[in-house]
């Protein structure tokens, strides 16, 4: 098989061939080193690469597969780690001058569960500092370019990752979603990113251990792939007090699933709650009868996400002062200025501010679970806009309507984070211009597999994953 085909190839394929002596895991690694040092330059998504420790790491498992070593799950898999998790011996910046040449000397949990589960890193992806907004630039390495329209945003804060999965560079790849971050990019690069339910997949080392807003998970073209790592990286740990018990061995079950009768909540245009591009609204609203077609049936409704801006508004800037004010104190001028923003916001939080949020936001689980008791699924749009000019570093206005901050574009993930609720994007069509669009779908309570099985039948009614960017053909 060609080098070049072997890099668009599902994570799944490319690990049954590895299994079965087919390809090598060094032929694989070849490849797909090749396709970074060619398609790389042009679009800045790994932005630590280290080919020769990827390739050892390939020769050390073709030979103890070649011993007859039992094989672990993503075998000879290349990955790429986000620069927001520490890697043991590799430079991990955060996106920051700060950490510019920071070198961890132990590996984020998700880092090494990969490992163990046999795949191979071959470097770092880029991330906005701090993983702050959803547009993937930075003062130490740069912006990353979306590869359908390089003079257009990839998003973020994943940005790095789904650029280098749409490019072929690798077949999986990890990120972490605060206010969109696995979802945001995944659409505008169409490939699929999954927000799990908090504590799926434990985060550690992690300074705020009760901290449900964020989480790390799984990119990948397919969902097949992102199912395959997240058996992986998912699994309860004790050091992680909100990890879930379940094991990773739940996303092992088969994907396919009838959908008769299926009720659920159709929502393109947010309900109202935040504007929307007519061309995303119009792409989504295009694949409803698809949805029908599998069964589903679809009723115009969304849930009462009320209070939902205060609430995640006051929690995010409580986190960013207490994991930024540090930074903020000792390095205020190498800080970019919307981390500046969040953290002097909470940093003048008050008691019953927090305290309100707490209340409200109980408030608003208990309103959503009740919605979700009468739709199994909510579709909304994962991205408001279309992938928009890389210089600009948030999105100003929608159809006129000016944004309140640099957050405020981003309304249809978020408000799907506060109620800890799990959401997948999946790829769902493109815009005249030729931009990606990506649909997200939203799943009851800790349905993560759930959401996985409708964006699965979605992608094999639709195909979308297929479309590469012509620059990484």
């Amino acid at each position: 098989m060609p080098a070049s085909e072997l890099c668009f190839l599902s994570a799944t394929e490319l690990a049954e061939l590895i299994r079965r002596r087919r390809v090598s895991a060094v032929e694989a690694m070849q490849a797909h080193i090749a396709q970074i040092e060619r398609v790389n330059p042009q679009v800045n998504a790994i932005v630590t690469f280290h080919p020769e420790r990827s390739l050892a790491r390939a020769r050390e498992a073709d030979a103890r597969q070649a011993r007859g070593e039992p094989l672990h799950l993503l075998h000879g898999l290349p990955t790429a780690h986000k620069d927001l998790l520490p890697t043991r011996g590799v430079r991990t910046t955060w996106g920051s001058p700060i950490y510019r040449d920071f070198l961890p000397d132990q590996d984020a949990l998700i880092v090494e569960r990969q490992a163990t589960a046999g795949a191979i890193s071959v470097g770092k992806t880029n991330t906005p500092e701090f993983g702050a907004g959803a547009q993937t630039f930075n003062a130490v390495f740069g912006a990353t370019r979306n590869p359908y329209d390089p003079a257009r945003t990839c998003g973020g804060s994943s940005g790095g990752a789904a650029v280098a999965l749409a490019c072929g560079m690798v077949p999986i790849a990890d990120g972490s979603d605060f206010g969109g971050s696995l979802r945001n990019p995944a659409a505008f690069c169409n490939v699929v990113g999954l927000r799990g339910s908090a504590g799926r997949v434990p985060k550690y080392p992690n300074k705020l251990g009760w901290n449900s807003l964020s989480v790390q998970g799984a990119m990948a073209r397919t969902v097949e792939d992102v199912a395959l790592m997240m058996q992986a990286i998912s699994g309860p740990d004790a050091r992680v007090p909100i990890s879930l018990t379940e094991p990773g061995s739940l996303f092992a079950r088969p994907l396919a699933r009838e959908f008769a009768g299926t009720r659920v909540a159709w929502a393109p245009a947010l309900g109202g709650l935040a504007p929307v591009d007519a061309r995303v609204v119009a792409a989504i609203d295009a694949q409803r009868p698809t949805f029908e077609s599998l069964g589903c049936a679809t009723f115009e409704a969304i849930a009462d996400f009320g209070d939902a801006r205060e609430v995640f508004h006051v929690q995010r800037a409580q986190i960013f002062a207490a994991t930024h004010a540090e930074h903020y104190a000792r390095h205020r001028d190498l800080l970019k200025d919307t981390i500046v923003w969040n953290v002097e916001q909470g940093l003048k939080l008050t008691a019953r501010q927090i305290a309100d949020a707490e209340l409200k936001r109980t408030a608003l689980f208990e309103r959503v679970y009740e919605f979700f008791e009468r739709y199994e699924f909510l579709i909304l749009p994962t991205a408001q806009v279309l992938p928009f000019p890389v210089e600009e570093p948030w999105v100003g206005e929608i159809d006129g309507r000016p944004m309140a901050d640099y957050l405020e574009w981003m309304t249809s993930c978020w408000i799907i984070t506060v109620t800890g609720h799990p959401a997948v994007s999946v790829p769902c069509g493109f815009s005249p211009e030729g931009l990606p669009i990506g649909v997200q779908i939203v799943g009851r309570y800790r349905d993560d597999f759930g959401v996985l099985q409708l964006a699965y039948a979605f992608q094999q009614a639709t195909q979308f994953w297929k479309r590469s960017p012509p620059l990484a053909a």
